[in-house]
């Protein structure tokens, strides 16, 4: 940097008179230490001054790396270290790789000079120039000096310097994370201070507080582009060991491991960016960490002395275990410069405490983030001793006071981070059923689990048989109430197939071409029908509903029976058809009811004439015809209509052939003979019929008659449900949705001191500032597990939730901004996670295991969103 020509002290060489280099080197000490002491007998008697650098308290409080990313400065403090013996003689410096030294011109290209002269390449016998391979490694940053009384405030501006270099500032001078100093052997930083620290200098134009810019050259940071290409003259050399102090703080020993971490760390401004290793099935894990570690606060706190707040004492904790273990693995992803980090010891520990995350086997993201959050509030609640608090009902109260009684109880048990940044409170409303008693309580969340509208509702498919001819069997697919009931369904289904006002459904379940069970209770839960099972709806008479049934079941003869074998000669075909019946019935009654319903099925006729030989041949096809009269033929039209109903009758009992059966619809019990009296229908209510068909005439009928029942829900590897999309808000409504409890959630009634299916009402009454939202796409019972492919169109820059807080009096800002998703793609057969990260700006990255890499943020909304993390945004 140019200079004003001013007296050093008897410490530091005086500016080049004669236009040699007046700028000021930024090196990493301990290659400047192995130069100065090869250098001694030049250079004895230059001491150095040394600076401690500290988060600066003039810029808005201490300065956070997180804060590197949202915010366009990096600033810290320089004050004079008094007490440390200068030139390292109080022990060993610079083993962290945060000690760093400022020189003149003059000495760096001395020292530089040293190390070429002295270090010779092992292959081709070369010496290294400095003029042709050093002075590249040199690039300049703009630092703004603020001159205070007794330190100097330093602020590195995007404004002042490019994006590339703002960023490499932002890795070599964080100063939260490790203490840094600097060594001044330059004597530039005299100009600012006095001995005595107590005046300016008379002849320095500069006062208080006004700030000066200057330009820093630093060297070492481009070494690692030699090692990344892997030169060979430079391997196991100086370069590497001086650039590894300057950005990871450790030695470089010619590993590959450390070859690979200059490799990865060419990219400036990766702070934050570090993949994690996938040990094997573990992407859940990496998915759910990844999310965490870029939570703001949480970053802010786990960079900071955070040890000191273990709780040693929680039998509820760990003993602050999987405190370290997260603290430990998220400083090691926001190291300057970090390579994708192998979480051995968190999966470890993790494992001990959490058996069921053992092993190697796929997890869910979600129950991972559960227990960690849980378990990092019990290691570091500042609660040693947990006072015993007995929740009280509301009563008559306001609500507002016993809501904030109910939060002051839950802070004198629970104070921790994790409370402070994730933590809100519900307001719950209990009503039992019977004498109406109101409960409200107060309860704190840690996230929103929210059903999808999959999760509330359910598609069925059913066929509906209109008994009238009006219409031909048809599916209609309803949705209703996943955890509803009968009555639900008859409801959503009369309204799909437009039900007139005088007719009813009645619902049976077909099986191998019988109906095996009739839904007749309204009371029935829908969880009572399978997604396999096939369902017709018959549309009857409702002023025929005391009437008993008469239930028809088609069979006809297998044309490939084997006689002797163990199959049946018959095989069932076709949609039951049902009917009511007359107070008594006989023979003739059953078939003439039969062959109204099938008239409706019946094929037209190819010929449409009407002379008599149609007629006849109408009349033996089709009974329910009436034959046209012949004005050549002498009959009379009693004659006529007597000859075809006995052509009726034969053909009928030739070609149809009527038995009783029994419930299952199968065993032939005795022929029903024409014009015989038929008995009672049995205890059932109903008249079970097992009508036996010719192959001939199922051709001449409709095939919807004999075509395959829908199931409720198309099963199979292939079958997908319809593409659903719902917005977040949606998801949330039905979330605070007042619903009944269920069975196994019955509430004690303190009125009627008995256990009541109560309705429960969830409202938001305090929001936490890290909103955690888990959509709930996984669903499991006993036999059955099944994901959700529905679509959920979530905000991303303004979540307003405002209008679902019940509580006005908070005030806190209601609006969240999104900065982090876990993903999950496939299935439940195998499946994978990853994260996306906002990392300020516009800027979004995909968080795959190991591989870290830029994703448009119009990219982000995808079916595999499955928890979704958002920051308050404050409101000015």
């Amino acid at each position: 940097m140019d200079t004003p020509s001013e007296d050093f002290s008897d410490s530091s060489p005086p500016p080049d008179s004669n236009g040699g280099d007046q700028r000021v080197y930024f090196v990493p000490y301990r290659w400047w230490k192995d130069a100065h002491d090869s250098l001694s007998g030049e250079s004895n008697g230059k001491k150095g001054i040394v600076y401690v650098a500290s988060p600066a308290l003039s810029y808005g409080g201490p300065m956070k790396l997180i804060n590197n990313i949202f915010n366009s400065d990096l600033a810290f403090s320089l004050r004079r270290e008094e007490d440390a013996v200068q030139d390292g003689e109080n022990g060993e410096v610079g083993v962290s790789g945060r000690d760093f030294a400022l020189v003149s011109g003059e000495m760096w290209v001395q020292a530089l000079k040293w190390y070429s002269d002295s270090k010779v390449s092992q292959k081709e016998n070369r010496s290294f120039s400095a003029a042709e391979d050093d002075i590249s490694d040199v690039y300049p940053i703009q630092l703004r000096l603020t001159v205070m009384r007794d330190s100097l405030a330093v602020r590195v501006s995007k404004k002042d310097n490019a994006a590339e270099l703002f960023k490499r500032a932002c890795k070599i001078f964080s100063v939260d994370t490790e203490l840094m100093r600097i060594w001044d052997f330059s004597g530039q930083t005299t100009l600012f201070f006095l001995s005595d620290n107590s005046r300016f200098m008379k002849d320095c134009p500069r006062q208080a507080d006004q700030e000066v810019l200057l330009e820093l050259q630093i060297y070492g940071l481009s070494d690692s582009i030699k090692c990344k290409e892997g030169r060979k003259e430079d391997k196991g050399s100086h370069y590497c060991n001086g650039n590894s102090i300057l950005m990871n703080g450790s030695a470089c020993n010619g590993s590959s491991d450390t070859v690979r971490f200059f490799k990865n760390s060419g990219e400036a401004g990766s702070l934050g960016l570090a993949g994690l290793q996938n040990l094997g099935n573990t992407c859940f894990m990496n998915s759910a960490l990844q999310c965490l570690a870029h939570t703001p606060k949480l970053v802010d706190y786990f960079l900071g002395d955070y040890a000191r707040e273990i709780n040693h004492e929680n039998p509820l904790g760990m003993d602050g275990e999987i405190a370290l273990a997260f603290g430990d693995l998220l400083r090691k992803l926001w190291e300057p410069g970090a390579t994708p980090v192998a979480p051995k010891t968190f999966k470890t520990k993790l494992a001990r405490f959490a058996p069921q995350f053992s092993g190697y086997n796929q997890h869910d993201s979600q129950e991972l983030l559960a227990f960690l959050l849980d378990g990092l509030h019990e290691d570091l609640n500042r609660v040693k001793c947990k006072p015993y608090v007995e929740a009280k009902d509301a009563e008559d109260q306001p609500d507002e006071e016993v809501a904030d009684e109910y939060w002051d109880y839950h802070l004198a048990r629970n104070n921790s981070i994790i409370v402070n940044v994730c933590q809100g409170q519900f307001k719950s409303t209990l009503v039992c059923p019977l004498c109406k008693k109101v409960s409200v309580t107060f309860d704190p969340f840690m996230y929103l689990s929210l059903p999808l509208p999959s999760t509330t509702t359910r598609t069925m498919t059913l066929t509906v048989v209109s008994l009238n001819g009006s219409a031909k069997p048809t599916p209609y697919t309803v949705t209703v109430p996943k955890n509803g009931k009968f009555e639900d369904l008859i409801q959503a289904l009369s309204m799909a197939c437009s039900l007139g006002i005088d007719e009813t459904l009645l619902v049976a379940e077909v099986y191998n071409n019988r109906i095996i069970r009739f839904l007749e209770d309204a009371s029935d839960s829908l969880k009572l029908i399978r997604d396999e099972d096939r369902l017709v709806a018959y549309q009857l008479a409702k002023d025929s509903e005391e009437a008993p049934l008469i239930v028809f079941t088609h069979q006809t003869m297998d044309e490939h029976y084997i006689p002797g074998s163990l199959t049946a000669p018959h095989k069932g075909i076709g949609i039951p058809l049902v009917s009511r019946l007359g107070s008594s019935v006989n023979g003739s009654d059953i078939r003439n009811i039969y062959i109204e319903l099938l008239s409706q099925f019946r094929k037209p006729s190819e010929d449409a004439s009407s002379n008599s030989a149609d007629v006849q041949s109408t009349s033996v096809k089709d009974p329910t015809s009436t034959p046209t009269e012949d004005a050549s033929s002498p009959v009379s039209d009693a004659e006529v209509d007597s000859s075809a109903n006995e052509r009726v009758d034969l053909e009928l009992d030739s070609e149809y052939q009527f038995y009783m059966t029994d419930e299952k619809g199968i065993a032939r019990e005795s022929r029903i003979i024409m014009d015989e009296p038929v008995g009672p229908a049995g205890t059932s209510g109903r008249l079970n019929v097992l009508v036996c068909w010719p192959e001939k005439l199922i051709k001449e009928h409709d095939t919807s008659l004999f075509s395959p029942l829908t199931e409720i829900f198309k099963s199979g590897f292939f079958a997908t449900r319809p593409q659903e999309t719902v917005s977040l808000y949606k998801c949330l409504e039905a979330f605070l949705t007042e619903e009944p409890l269920g069975p196994e959630d019955m509430w004690f009634c303190p009125r009627c001191k008995e256990h009541r299916q109560a309705s429960k009402k969830l409202d938001l009454w305090r929001l936490p500032e890290i909103l955690v939202i888990h959509l709930k796409r996984f669903s499991y019972s006993r036999y059955l597990k099944n994901k959700l492919e529905t679509y959920v169109d979530f905000p991303i820059d303004d979540l307003d939730l405002s209008t679902y807080v019940a509580s006005k009096n908070i005030h806190q800002s209601s609006r969240y901004t999104l900065y982090a998703i876990s993903n999950h793609y496939g299935n439940m057969r195998g499946g994978h996670y990853t994260a996306f990260i906002h990392h300020g700006g516009d800027r979004w990255y995909d968080f795959d295991d190991s591989h870290v890499r830029p994703i448009s943020v119009d990219k982000i909304k995808t079916l595999a969103a499955y928890v979704l993390f958002y920051r308050r945004v404050v409101e000015e």
